[in-house]
């Protein structure tokens, strides 16, 4: 009877000693303090009233024992992402530490986080630096963009840079972008020169496109064009028909929402090298990146002997 006895207390001492250890590791917040929290964090960051701010619990911090450790959710346009911050054991201030890995590349690991299987490239594949642009093809300023890469900066750098195109049709503002992606990866199927050549032309001549008066007659023009480079390319036209004809947009979709997971938001996004560039920014600046990117890469920088004129800003 004694041994049950003592059996029972020393099971109900380990519960009540793992719940006080429990209320160590978290505490709740309380509400006032969490209403401060939140408004420090709207006030900061500028947040619409849109956005909801959830403060989680209190937990001691790991990083930096003379404070505790406090998550902050902000919620909208149905993405959610969490900030840590650090607050002080007397509750009076706040702060947030961003925490850098020094063992890891962050422009190596951004890279490896874009899938370009199966892409169309332009540009020499054995090259060390690679620059990969998310694009849209009823974009103006992806058009300004392209037309700086091609001929410029291909030209400019041969065979030291490999290109690669990945899909980010903004479908809210460019009814036809999507189909468009769909047409050129119905061509890139079957043969690379004929998507690059789409590309070229769908970028150049944008205008044949919008000019139409429905939505079903631009599909039809968009169509066209692709028809037109499976007979330069002397592309199996039956094949071509059916894929443009099914529009399936899995592939579209699936780069679409790779890019969302990379903090891609607008076009044209380019990594080089993992380095993010947004819009359709002076060529200065795409030459810096990639002279910086050939250096890191142990590969000689081309001369400069010209400056382009700089294509509009997003």
């Amino acid at each position: 009877m004694l041994r049950r006895f003592l059996v029972i207390l020393i099971r109900r001492s380990l519960f009540v000693l793992l719940l006080i250890c429990l209320g160590c590791v978290a505490q709740s917040t309380p509400p006032d303090l969490a209403r401060k929290i939140e408004r420090q964090v709207r006030s900061f960051y500028n947040l619409p009233a849109e956005v909801k701010v959830s403060v989680g619990s209190i937990s001691p911090s790991s990083d930096m024992p003379e404070y505790d450790s406090v998550a902050v959710t902000l919620d909208g346009d149905g993405k959610q992402k969490e900030y840590k911050f650090l607050i002080s054991k007397d509750r009076l201030s706040m702060l947030r530490v961003t925490k850098f890995d020094l063992t890891k590349d962050p422009y190596l690991e951004l890279m490896s986080k874009i899938d370009t299987t199966g892409r169309p490239t332009r540009g020499a594949k054995s090259a060390k630096v690679v620059v990969v642009n998310f694009d849209d093809f009823e974009c103006p300023y992806c058009a300004a963009m392209h037309k700086t890469l091609f001929p410029e900066i291909e030209k400019e750098y041969g065979d030291r840079v490999q290109f690669i195109y990945k899909d980010y049709p903004l479908a809210e503002i460019h009814p036809w972008a999507i189909h468009a992606a769909v047409d050129a990866n119905c061509l890139a199927a079957q043969n690379q020169d004929a998507y690059w050549d789409f590309a070229d032309y769908i970028h150049a001549n944008k205008h044949d496109v919008d000019t139409e008066k429905t939505a079903g007659s631009r599909f039809e023009a968009v169509d066209k064009i692709a028809m037109l480079q499976a007979q330069k390319h002397n592309l199996d036209v039956v094949k071509l028909q059916s894929c443009v004809k099914t529009q399936n947009e899995d592939a579209v979709r699936a780069s679409m929402k790779e890019a969302d997971g990379l903090g891609v938001n607008a076009t044209p996004t380019l990594f080089i090298n993992g380095q993010k560039i947004d819009g359709a920014v002076p060529v200065s600046e795409i030459r810096a990146a990639l002279d910086n990117a050939l250096k890191d890469a142990g590969v000689p920088v081309p001369e400069h002997t010209s400056q382009a004129a700089a294509p509009a800003s997003k």
